[in-house]
C-alpha cells in the first residue's frame, strides 16, 4: 500500500503538469472542491475508484498508462503512435533509426 501512496500522488501532479492545467482547474473541472487535487498531490487522501477513473479520463490516460512507470509521458506517446500508424513502412523505419540514434546517444 505505501507505494502507491507516493506513486498516485506524485503520477497525479507530473500528469497534471504535462496537460498544463492547475490543481485548482482541475479540481473544478471535476466537480469537486477546488483544493480536491491538491490534497491527494500533498499525501492528505487518496481518490475513490470512481474519482480515480475521472481523473483518468480528464488527464486522456488509461488507468493501466497512469500505474506505467517506463511511461512518463503517456498522452505525447498516444499522439505519436497515433501519427506513426500514418506512416508508410519506409518512412517507418527512417523514424526508428533516429529515435534508436537518439536513444544511443545518452
Amino acid at each position: 500500500m505505501a507505494m502507491y501512496e507516493n506513486f498516485v500522488p506524485e503520477r497525479l501532479a507530473k500528469l497534471r503538469t504535462q496537460k498544463g492545467v492547475s490543481a485548482r482547474d482541475m479540481s473544478l473541472s471535476l466537480g469537486q472542491a477546488n483544493n480536491y487535487i491538491n490534497n491527494i498531490e500533498n499525501k492528505k487522501s487518496l481518490p475513490s475508484m470512481q474519482s480515480f477513473l475521472y481523473i483518468c479520463e480528464y488527464l486522456g490516460v488509461t488507468p493501466q498508462e497512469f500505474f506505467d512507470e517506463g511511461n512518463p509521458a503517456p498522452q505525447a506517446l498516444q499522439e505519436f503512435i497515433a501519427e506513426a500508424k500514418k506512416l508508410d513502412s519506409r518512412s517507418l523505419s527512417y523514424i526508428l533509426g533516429i529515435m534508436k540514434e537518439l536513444n544511443n546517444r545518452k
